[in-house]
């Protein structure tokens, strides 16, 4: 056996172990907590459609909990939603930073004494009964200051919103510390008293990104921030593949401009196993396409397995379309992972939700409203 693929067969089968690890620490008991004073905070835009089937979910939650939903003043579905205990707070609209933080910060102001719990969530997700109680587990019994579950991607059948999906299968199956992840504000929590601590209306002023935001504020204080790895939360990925592709860009262009760091060592891992394809696919033979051919379809079976254990059925199905790709051209996921991580890094300007931003440092330094679609 020659060097280079010793070493491709201890790349691939580190990225096989990685997976792996994820499957062996997705909690089999999964509790849950109920406590007195949770607030969720939903931010919506204009064009909401009122969310019937998130509602439906939210109000089959094990744990009660009141909604405060986040306008900018201008969304007639939230004004008419028909929801038990529920607050609407009309932010307006920002002009020095993200609408969604925008929004985000009015609902804090919006807290009333009794909340003593805060779980963020997004529009887009099909939330799991037990989304809430498990969330707020680590926090009552002590064992975390934030804690968060991650997406993952339902595509529809075409080729490139399951490639997306594929690329964002990778990121939602690390590995992660058990203390040290970064929080995805889709499904994230923390306590009245630790959002103080933070001083999160003021970290999040004139920023783009919540979760980045947080979740960086979060290190600089050395809190504990934790996964909660059966809580893989479904979201749809719907429309075009440039759509796709957009979103998928964007979320390395919040990484970059609110982290260079972390991008960096991101991009790193991803070019070592690009550049192994390269070396397989031109150089290293049938032994080398059976070793990264071997290890794919490890990781398929074993992402099969995590799929079936912390979402419904149907959405399972629909979860699964991303890994065809990871198990017939396993390389084009790797490359274009690359590319996106790449393309992210070209430019400041992110679109989002009907606007263009322009961010440096991970803040706002200009806002223009998009008066086509956005994409």
């Amino acid at each position: 056996m020659s060097w280079a693929l010793g070493l491709w067969l201890v790349l691939q089968g580190a990225t096989v172990l990685g997976v792996a690890h994820y499957l062996r620490h997705v909690p089999a008991d999964r509790q849950e907590e109920a406590p007195d004073g949770v607030a969720v905070l939903l931010c919506v835009k204009d064009d909401w459609d009122g969310g019937p089937d998130l509602m439906k979910r939210l109000a089959a939650q094990n744990v009660p909990f009141r909604l405060i939903v986040a306008t900018s003043g201008a969304c007639p579905a939230a004004e008419k939603l028909d929801f038990r205990d529920v607050q609407i707070v009309r932010a307006g609209v920002a002009h020095d930073e993200g609408q969604k933080v925008h929004k985000l910060r009015a609902a804090l102001r919006a807290l009333k004494p009794d909340d003593r719990y805060l779980v963020f969530i997004d529009a887009d997700i099909e939330p799991p009964a037990r989304l809430i109680g498990r969330l707020l587990f680590p926090l009552v019994r002590d064992k975390a200051d934030i804690v968060t579950g991650y997406r993952l991607l339902l595509p529809d059948a075409r080729p490139l919103l399951t490639l997306v999906g594929a690329v964002e299968m990778q990121l939602a199956t690390l590995p992660r510390a058990a203390s040290s992840t970064m929080p995805w504000g889709g499904a994230m929590a923390m306590t009245r008293p630790m959002a103080e601590q933070l001083e999160l209306d003021r970290v999040l002023a004139g920023r783009l990104s919540d979760d980045m935001t947080i979740g960086l504020a979060g290190w600089h204080e050395k809190l504990r921030l934790r996964p909660v790895r059966d809580l893989l939360v479904a979201s749809p990925l719907e429309g075009s593949g440039r759509t796709a592709l957009s979103f998928a860009i964007r979320q390395y262009r919040h990484v970059i401009t609110s982290s260079p760091g972390m991008w960096r060592i991101a991009a790193l891992v991803v070019s070592v196993q690009s550049l192994g394809w390269l070396w397989a696919l031109g150089w290293g033979g049938w032994s080398a396409m059976g070793v990264g051919y071997g290890a794919a379809w490890c990781r398929v079976m074993i992402r099969m397995r995590i799929i079936a254990s912390v979402i419904e059925p149907d959405q399972a199905r629909k979860a699964r379309r991303s890994l065809i790709w990871d198990a017939v051209a396993p390389f084009i996921v790797t490359w274009t992972h690359l590319t996106i991580q790449v393309v992210g890094a070209l430019s400041r300007r992110i679109r989002w939700g009907g606007y263009d931003y322009w961010v440096k440092q991970g803040k706002v330094v200009r806002i223009e409203k998009i008066h086509t679609r956005s994409v």
